[in-house]
């Protein structure tokens, strides 16, 4: 094996790893390394004291620690994304209870037997990834995946992983529901669902458990008093608020905000301008794809700033291409000075590849934005279940 640095200093190099593999004995190391042979990337920690005795494998990259291992995963557990430990689930429990925060922030953590026969995903199992991974290594390692997860067991909806696929996220206004219909889920009770944005294979194709029913419309769902699921880019009518406490809600990232703007536009103009038109068209800016403007051959350092704090990307297309694009309210002023007859909206349009139509025509907010937003449109067809 290749004597690697001791575990040193740098926690900054292991939070850029995801996979930590940690072994405390012989067998243990073995198996770490059968991981490490199909999945490299994958970090192997060992204690020093079995170097010598280990072999000569050069293949295998392992770290070598001589700290105590308590030490260790109090280290690995807030470094990586991921730890695989191959020794008993009761040592491992008691290394990592004092670290256990949330499972939106907790790593995936695995506990592999010293013969490889089980491998258990003990903690954040949907949202941290574990049962997949789980899956994963038990494949590997020819093991058997112990995964004690409800909606896994009884193969019924992740309540807190629909969409992820697809980087969907939970509006923060119903987060509070999650665990309630989580339980409500596991426990087969009636669920409605009304989905009018974002993609529709989140089910796989397959036919939805039996408790769930598919609603044509919002008002319908409502009306029902069932609990919910809601997918959906649209802000929710103040007249079905009554709905947000039986409901989790599901943003897609279904929308493209086209942008028309200045050199000098700045960061606090467009985040004013992109948030004024979200509210009055009632869309929720959790559901942003992408920006889309006008390639100018130049970086505009008002967007590159927006883009930046707002986590949201930004495509340019040409003014050949903004110039093919038919829109509602294209300008003169507008292709005399850029090239093109629209901007904001043909690059909204843009932004949907072919596959979308505009939610909101470009609203002017002076002196330098213009901001308009397309909805792209996903097939229906993969929609499964029975619809109400």
């Amino acid at each position: 094996m290749n004597n690697s640095n001791s575990v040193g200093n740098d926690d900054r190099e292991m939070k850029r790893r995801r996979v930590a593999i940690v072994a405390i004995t012989k067998h243990g190391i073995e198996i770490a390394c059968r991981l490490k042979k199909t999945m490299n990337e994958w970090d192997i920690y060992a204690p020093e004291k079995f170097r010598a005795g280990i072999g000569d494998d050069e293949s295998v990259e392992v770290n070598w620690y001589t700290e105590p291992s308590t030490a260790l995963m109090a280290r690995l557990f807030n470094s990586y994304n991921a730890l695989i430990c191959i020794f008993s689930l009761g040592a491992v429990i008691r290394m990592i209870a004092p670290y256990i925060r949330d499972k939106r922030s907790d790593p995936a953590v695995l506990v592999i037997d010293d013969t490889a026969r089980f491998v258990i995903s003990a903690l954040s199992g949907h949202i941290g990834g574990a049962n997949a991974l789980a899956r994963l290594v038990a494949r590997i390692l020819n093991s058997t995946p112990v995964i004690t997860t409800a909606a896994d067991v009884n193969e019924t909806i992740a309540v807190d992983l629909l969409g992820s696929e697809f980087g969907w996220r939970i509006d923060e206004v119903s987060e509070h529901n999650i665990t309630m219909m989580s339980a409500a889920m596991v426990n087969e009770e009636p669920i409605g669902i009304y989905q009018d944005a974002g993609e529709h294979g989140w089910w796989n194709g397959k036919e939805l458990p039996r408790n769930v029913r598919v609603f044509k419309s919002i008002d319908e769902l409502y009306t029902s008093g069932l609990k919910a699921l809601l997918i959906t880019d649209r802000l929710i009518d103040p007249r079905y608020g009554e709905l947000l406490a039986r409901a989790v809600v599901y943003r897609p990232k279904s929308l493209v905000v086209g942008l028309g703007l200045h050199w000098d536009t700045s960061s606090d103009e467009i985040a004013r301008g992109v948030e004024h038109a979200f509210k009055d068209a009632m869309l929720s800016m959790h559901s942003i794809k992408c920006i889309a403007t006008l390639e100018r051959g130049y970086e505009i350092i008002g967007l590159k700033e927006f883009s930046e704090h707002a986590k949201i990307p930004v495509e340019y297309y040409s003014k050949e291409q903004l110039a093919s694009i038919q829109v509602p309210n294209p300008s003169n002023l507008v292709r005399m000075y850029e090239g093109t007859p629209s901007v904001a909206e043909a690059a909204a349009l843009a932004g949907t590849r072919g596959k979308g139509e505009l939610v909101m025509q470009k609203r002017k907010f002076p002196p330098n934005l213009t901001v308009a937003v397309a909805r792209i449109k996903y097939d229906e067809s993969d929609v499964q279940g029975q619809v109400g």
